[in-house]
């Protein structure tokens, strides 16, 4: 890389160690930890590339950055941030930085960054006006951990597009969230946003629930009705559980994207289609394309940008904020004001949450109505988790071993509820007689009572199992299957 790279970061370590990497890499680096320093070396034509953090001791370096641009327009900004929201992001996006990375950062990456600026100096446009920073009191999205930050950088450079977005994920990790923060950010926020859920459209309505119909269309449309495509004319269409659309509406749908126009149900007028498509689903497109039940064309014409929502599992680092957004957004709504223990945070990141990030919010707003004491602490949290299936969900990593899950949460919950004292002599065998018990019979189950067949299934020899029938007293029916 050639070039001059313009630091600045009130961390000292950082400016240090990025500073001989750059230098390392072939660049010219002038350091400092001030943002007025900063501006008079780029008021004076200093250097190529400009690389911030955003929080500097004497000023913002996104607010700095406007200035930057009509300054200029040219120089390529970079900023880190250890603040690490969505509306960092959506804001850096807005006032024309070149890029954002949060931190902590892979530091291979940042010089790649760096040197893709280099490579495009002199070719930078004019960003759009820069809108007054948002209030981050009640993000639509929260959370710090590497796998959003990856989702809040794709949703920056979404903003101020109109390109078709395909969000993938479990159900319950918010994917309505980010399709409403994309519009509400972006530059149809003026228009509406409008959400239809596939699934749970009557099969024979969809058509007519997208489309419109006019009067007398089919049995019982007495009047002309506009759909959901004529509703979110200059704004925001969301697709919901897209996967779950029939065949008949998928082709209807994939003509309205190719074309721009459609018509409605029993109507002739060709009607030009003014909404930004944001499709969404938990299921796997692909996999429904090899089965025939999705349209590969269609899949393609959706998935012009994936985003694809971590389920929680993967994201544990972020329960504790969540966690604690969620008891203040119960206060807001009237419910008891909560605060919650380091040590009830620490077990609720010992869960698996199959059902993500609703299923969290939907425990704490629980606990907020119903916990007696101000304080919720990890017993309490154990006490209302006893009461949860401890499995995780189909496509869990861990989801291979779900007994072992299921033994392992209950002996978290145990030991929060207990504190210091241990379980008393015996653990082990009680254990594998919890888990051998139901293990035994559904086997004998499914195999009608055929002890020789149950015994291939398990794994074990045919005495063993008769030795395990006796010692756990279970009751043999041969001939008839209980599953």
């Amino acid at each position: 890389m050639d070039g001059t790279v313009l630091l600045a970061d009130d961390d000292r370590s950082i400016r240090a160690v990025l500073g001989q990497a750059l230098t390392r890499a072939g660049c010219r680096v002038r350091s400092t930890g001030s943002a007025t320093t900063l501006w008079r070396w780029i008021e004076e034509g200093e250097g190529d590339v400009v690389l911030t953090d955003v929080m500097m001791p004497d000023g913002d370096a996104l607010d700095l950055l406007p200035a930057i641009r009509r300054r200029r327009p040219e120089l390529p900004v970079i900023v880190m941030s250890a603040r690490s929201t969505v509306l960092t992001a959506i804001r850096a996006a807005e006032v024309g930085a070149y890029e954002y990375l949060p931190k902590p950062f892979d530091l291979r990456e940042m010089l790649a960054h760096v040197g893709k600026a280099l490579a495009a100096r002199g070719h930078r446009a004019e960003p759009p006006p820069a809108e007054p920073a948002r209030e981050e009191a009640n993000l639509p999205l929260i959370g710090r951990s590497p796998p959003m930050q990856e989702v809040y950088r794709i949703m920056a450079r979404l903003m101020n597009t109109d390109l078709t977005v395909m969000i993938q994920g479990e159900s319950g990790t918010g994917k309505e969230l980010v399709a409403r923060a994309l519009h509400d950010f972006g530059r149809r926020k003026d228009g509406p946003f409008i959400a239809v859920n596939m699934a749970a459209i009557p099969r024979d309505l969809i058509e007519s629930e997208l489309f419109g119909h006019e009067r007398g269309a089919f049995t019982g449309a007495s009047e002309r009705l506009p759909g959901r495509f004529e509703l979110a004319r200059g704004g925001t269409l969301f697709l919901d559980e897209i996967g779950d659309m029939p065949p008949e509406a998928q082709t209807r749908l994939l003509r309205v994207l190719q074309e721009g126009e459609f018509s409605r149900v029993g109507g002739r007028e060709a009607i030009r289609a003014d909404a930004r498509i944001i499709a969404a689903t938990h299921q796997d497109l692909r996999a429904l394309i090899a089965e025939g039940r999705f349209r590969e064309d269609l899949f393609y014409r959706l998935n012009v940008v994936p985003i694809r929502l971590p389920p929680l599992r993967e994201r544990p680092g972020d329960i504790p904020e969540l966690a604690r957004a969620f008891l203040r957004r119960a206060e807001a709504e009237g419910l008891p004001r909560k605060t919650i223990t380091a040590e009830a945070l620490e077990l609720l990141k010992q869960q698996s949450w199959p059902g993500n990030v609703r299923e969290l919010e939907n425990l704490m707003r629980r606990l907020a109505a119903l916990s007696p004491d101000d304080t919720i602490t990890a017993r309490v949290v154990a006490q209302e988790l006893a009461s949860r299936p401890a499995t995780p969900p189909a496509g869990d990593p861990r989801g291979g071993d779900r007994l072992g899950a299921a033994v392992e949460a209950h002996l978290r919950r145990y030991f929060a509820l207990h504190g210091d004292a241990l379980p008393p002599p015996g653990l082990h065998a009680r254990v594998m007689r919890e888990v051998e018990l139901p293990l035994i019979q559904l086997t004998l189950a499914a195999t009608r009572g055929n002890q020789l067949r149950a015994a291939e299934v398990l794994g074990i020899n045919r005495n063993t199992l008769r030795k395990k029938i006796t010692e756990l007293d279970i009751s043999v029916t041969r001939g008839k299957k209980m599953m």
